[in-house]
């Protein structure tokens, strides 16, 4: 009978195999293609490369070295959440949900930390490649975030007569993401419709740990 894997190496099974995959992805997308270039696979499917400094899907709300050092204090975080799961009561399913959350928080912080110092910058005609590092586009944690999944997957006008959006021209989905951005957002995806008790007592388990540390430093 074949040895069943343990929860812990199911955790680092999913955060590796997700952070190897989506850092191959994007170093071939920024190695091959040109900033803007679009590869169309299907008439809802295109490889469309774009860069962000920001959040998930392109968003921004504030400067990139804020936004990188919260990322790893949460990533820090995660981590510690999940290896304490790991070792309780806790089904497989939510253990992967939360290893993808952590995978994909972990693969974006590696394009901010280190493809401003390792790659050239990308341009419309001109396609990036290594260099020296610390001689790359831009400085630590300045790194911009490699994007490549497109998927307008249907498109229309609003009718004249709506309010607000009448005549405006609408497209689902319009942002551009990579593979990390949807590790992130099957993982919590799937522990709403799946996993919410295991969560809401996970969170439970975290809040008491928390309140824990802090008598134990009075």
């Amino acid at each position: 009978m074949k040895a069943k894997l343990s929860k812990a190496g199911l955790a680092t099974l999913v955060v590796s195999a997700t952070l190897l995959l989506d850092q191959l992805i994007k170093i071939e997308v920024k190695t091959c293609m040109c900033y803007g270039e679009d590869i169309r696979v299907t008439d809802w499917f295109y490889l469309r490369f774009v860069e962000n400094p920001g959040m998930a899907f392109g968003m921004k709300v504030m400067p990139t070295e804020i936004l990188v050092t919260f990322r790893i204090v949460f990533v820090c975080v995660i981590a510690w959440w999940l290896s304490r799961l790991a070792r309780m009561e806790y089904c497989r399913g939510y253990i992967a949900c939360i290893a993808l959350i952590l995978a994909g928080a972990i693969g974006n912080i590696l394009d901010n930390v280190f493809y401003g110092m390792a790659f050239s910058a990308s341009t419309p005609t001109e396609v990036a490649t290594f260099v020296p590092f610390g001689q790359g586009y831009a400085g630590w944690l300045t790194g911009r975030v490699v994007d490549m999944f497109y998927f307008p997957l249907f498109a229309f006008d609003w009718p004249q007569w709506m309010p607000f959006v009448g005549g405006e021209h609408f497209m689902f989905f319009r942002s551009v993401f990579n593979l990390a951005d949807a590790a992130v957002s099957c993982g919590v995806i799937a522990i709403f419709l799946f996993y919410t008790k295991d969560f809401g007592k996970s969170l439970h388990m975290l809040s008491k740990a928390g309140a824990g540390s802090k008598q134990a430093r009075e």
